[in-house]
């Protein structure tokens, strides 16, 4: 993390980046997340395929980098679906009323109490009758573990079946997800999870007796329509992580709404992104009906103080000039260059 002194060595060079001209260095809004990761709002110089690249690498980066919660102060705003529904949160686990061994599953993965997210979702998400929910928050703040916590308290552990369905938009990111389920559900070892991720190839006509399975949108429907190893009717739970980086994938987002469309009425529906832009809010509002929304207060999602610039390259051979021309004319004493290679 850069100190303070670094941070103000930044700021009195300012004025020498804004006078290489050359570069083509232009200044433009930011959207970091609330836990310091910069995204930047222009996308119009990428092609789909990078920025598809980009955002579901950056999400894997995050949860890579945050193996513990982060310290997220930001106000969230609440929308119920039923305005005159109580409004419940809690402050401990232990309000929950787990089943003892996703408790102590809970406790082992190191949380001590609820984020911020978690203090307002789980209630919603842990509700009988079951409730629909779309929330907004980045990696880091407990939501991965918050939506897990719900998969494993609705799952009946005699039933050999599938009984929730999660979706990822990349295989690493349904790694993560199924290692975050694999923690929190050790002391429970009749709860099984499967992968429907490229690779995993099961015989024509075998039936799936995990009662979890975490996948790729593709594969997922396969599954669950041509090759019929999933009987969706029959799904309590279904989650759909990294919502803005699905949408940005090609084909993923109509494969999601096919599968949303193949599960039973009943269904409880989860869908979470980083992000809720108009694109955002159009593909949840398909997938989720009459959800309950957490999302961050307005002048949450952005901060003044950063700033960030970019300059426009042409060719390989351009950006590496670029990084020359950049380190020769201000002292950088730490950063981390992203390679798509």
């Amino acid at each position: 993390m850069a100190t303070d002194s670094w941070a103000l060595a930044v700021d009195e060079q300012e004025a020498a980046v804004k006078s290489m001209t050359s570069l083509q260095i232009k200044e433009e809004k930011v959207i970091p997340d609330t836990n310091g990761v910069i995204k930047t709002s222009t996308t119009a110089d990428k092609t789909d395929e990078e920025e598809k690249e980009d955002r579901a690498a950056q999400s894997l980066l995050n949860k890579l980098i945050r193996s513990n919660l982060v310290d997220n102060t930001n106000q969230v705003e609440v929308l119920q679906r039923d305005p005159n529904s109580p409004l419940y949160s809690v402050k401990s686990f232990e309000e929950l009323r787990l089943k003892p061994q996703l408790l102590q599953g809970v406790y082992a993965m190191g949380f001590n109490r609820p984020s911020k997210i978690q203090e307002n979702a789980l209630p919603m998400m842990l509700a009988e009758p079951p409730q629909n929910l779309i929330a907004q928050s980045q990696s880091g703040t407990g939501k991965t573990a918050a939506f897990v916590l719900a998969m494993l308290s609705r799952v009946e552990p005699a039933d050999r079946y599938p009984q929730c369905l999660c979706l990822s938009p990349t295989y690493e990111l349904a790694l993560q997800t199924g290692k975050v389920i694999e923690q929190m559900g050790k002391f429970h070892p009749d709860l099984k999870l499967a992968y429907a991720v490229r690779g995993n190839k099961l015989e024509r006509g075998q039936k799936i007796s995990e009662q979890i399975i975490i996948g790729t949108p593709g594969t997922v429907l396969d599954w669950c329509s041509k090759l019929r190893f999933i009987d969706p009717k029959k799904i309590k739970v279904f989650v759909l992580d990294e919502a803005d980086v699905m949408i940005a994938t090609q084909g993923h987002q109509d494969q999601s709404i096919r599968i949303q469309r193949m599960l039973p009425r009943n269904c409880q529906m989860l869908l979470f992104s980083a992000t809720f832009e108009d694109s955002v809010w159009k593909f949840a509002q398909k997938v989720v009906p009459e959800p309950n929304i957490i999302k961050l207060k307005r002048e949450e999602e952005t901060l003044d103080t950063i700033k960030q610039y970019y300059v426009l390259c042409s060719s390989r051979d351009e950006k590496f000039q670029a990084l020359c021309n950049l380190y020769g004319a201000i002292t950088i004493a730490q950063a981390m260059i992203f390679c798509h290679v």
